[in-house]
């Protein structure tokens, strides 16, 4: 279940058409928001004001959206653009039918010393009964809850044995998401190559992408 303290629950709907309406949105993105979402809600708000935890550096809140669908999946893109307008770090919750997926994306804060951040990689968990999703509350400030947010979410993929931090993370996790498409291409490529010579320089770049993602 996602444990989170009564104190936190704001439960306000918010009409999906706001995310869209006064925006510069194209044809298709406001068709997917048609056809895609039902309803938006806002669950949850967590900060320093609604729970007992310390301000963080970065973090100021962290919003739990939860968006019900029509049906078993939605455009990233309307995650993308419902986090550049929210000035704050949030926490999706997918929900279509009895299946519920959480989603958060890794946001930095934008340069040129603005308050904005940029929605960057995006994490998300596999479809779960609702009532059999897991996340809570880790840390001692709104850094490390949202820093555990992330790393619930995305498991495996930020296991890190070198104990660096979350923004190493996410960018060795980057790396080899990008080595591991090139892999596929050059495979592919050379399946497809019939000259002998060809074959030997593309295999000698496979093994070469292929030491990198082992390393990482």
């Amino acid at each position: 279940m996602i444990d989170l303290p009564r104190s936190t629950v704001f439960n306000r709907r918010i009409p999906k058409q706001k995310f869209y309406e006064n925006l510069s949105v194209t044809a298709e993105l406001k068709r997917i928001f048609v056809e895609q979402i039902n309803v938006i809600y806002w669950r949850n708000k967590i900060s320093p004001t609604t729970v007992n935890i310390a301000a963080g550096e970065t973090v100021a809140e962290i919003e739990v959206i939860e968006i019900r669908l029509n049906q078993p999946g939605l455009d990233k893109r309307v995650l993308q653009l419902i986090d550049r307008e929210i000035p704050y770090h949030i926490l999706f919750l997918l929900v279509y039918e009895e299946q519920m997926q959480a989603w958060i994306g890794y946001k930095e804060q934008s340069q040129g010393g603005t308050t904005a951040f940029k929605p960057g990689t995006y994490y998300n968990t596999e479809w779960q009964p609702v009532n059999e999703i897991s996340l809570r509350i880790d840390g001692l400030s709104m850094d490390a809850v949202y820093e555990g947010f992330i790393r619930q979410i995305a498991g495996e993929r930020l296991e890190d044995k070198t104990g660096g931090d979350l923004k190493d993370a996410v960018a060795r996790d980057e790396r080899r998401q990008k080595l591991q498409k090139e892999i596929t291409a050059l495979e592919n490529k050379v399946r497809r190559e019939k000259q002998f010579n060809i074959q030997v320089a593309l295999n000698g770049e496979l093994k070469r992408l292929r030491k990198e993602l082992n390393a990482l």
